[in-house]
């Protein structure tokens, strides 16, 4: 018998604001790439993650939820949901079993049939209990390609997933080096594990008007990254929340973040951190996408 054909392939991870789509990426690599946590919109931008095995080269483009909204980062959220329904070859549309199909649900998994997108739906969060009441599977998913139950924190479910995936891939040899594990560069990532400290250290509206840019990025030493972020906010009185009195909010934030870029990188990392006040970056696409949210 023949070996079977590589393939090589765009797949989509899409879903409600904290389906489980960064998790369920972190885990299927292998490696944290995606910041989580448990607060909604985390996820701002398209993040590619390359998953290489020997039959199939998965290429899992993690997606923001889809926001409501009238702000230009809405638009950018939105529109790198959209580019991803249409660039992908298979879809995963990512369902918290907890609390089931709803609006959003089913608004996504209409673009994908109107697209002609193959889409699987998968139940994340097997592991928990779901919530009295709520149906599953979901009827209005009955002309799905299948639908899956997965759990990211224990792996349960994980490889069939895979195989379901590589089955409706197209036959393709590996479109990215094998030792690649995404496109995003160091810096953004870096950005990125601040963004996520800030999220974790601070209260519940500060975050969704934070925003992380990378302003020096030094290694020029072998054993040592020297890294400066500015964390941008858009008030006076959010940059007291984000300074803390004394500067204890801030050094608490690159205390968290510190040890995660190191991971990241793998080696040390002298963490240089500031506050700005900056009232339009929520309001200009173009400052949006210069931060990398898109």
């Amino acid at each position: 018998m023949p070996d079977a054909a590589h393939r090589a392939g765009f797949v989509a991870l899409l879903g409600a604001p904290n389906a489980g789509k960064s998790t369920l990426l972190n885990h299927l690599l292998g490696e944290k790439l995606a910041i989580v946590t448990a607060k909604p919109q985390t996820t701002r931008s398209r993040i590619l993650g390359i998953l290489t095995r020997p039959e199939a080269q998965l290429l899992l483009v993690d997606t923001p939820g889809l926001h409501e909204g009238t702000k230009a980062l809405n638009a950018a959220l939105n529109e790198a949901v959209r580019e991803a329904i249409e660039g992908c070859d298979v879809a995963l549309l990512l369902v918290d079993r907890r609390s089931g199909w709803g609006e959003i649900q089913q608004r996504l998994f209409d673009a994908l049939r109107e697209a002609g997108k193959p889409a699987i739906v998968v139940g994340t969060k097997s592991d928990l209990p779901r919530r009295a009441g709520v149906e599953w599977p979901p009827l209005a998913a009955a002309s799905a390609e299948a639908v899956m139950d997965v759990s990211a924190q224990s792996g349960r479910g994980v490889p069939e997933l895979i195989a379901q995936v590589v089955a409706r891939l197209p036959e393709s040899p590996p479109l990215y080096p094998e030792d690649e594990l995404t496109d995003r560069p160091v810096r953004f990532l870096a950005a990125e594990q601040v963004r996520e400290a800030a999220m974790e250290c601070l209260g519940q509206e500060l975050p969704y008007s934070l925003a992380v840019e990378v302003t020096s990025f030094d290694e020029s030493r072998a054993d040592l990254t020297v890294i400066r972020a500015t964390l941008l906010v858009e008030r006076d009185s959010q940059k007291r929340i984000a300074v803390g009195r004394g500067g204890e909010m801030i050094r608490r934030i690159g205390m968290r973040a510190r040890p995660a870029i190191e991971e990241l990188l793998g080696t040390r990392v002298h963490l240089e951190l500031f506050v700005k006040v900056d009232p339009k970056w929520l309001k200009s696409a173009k400052r949006i996408e210069g931060l990398g949210y898109h």
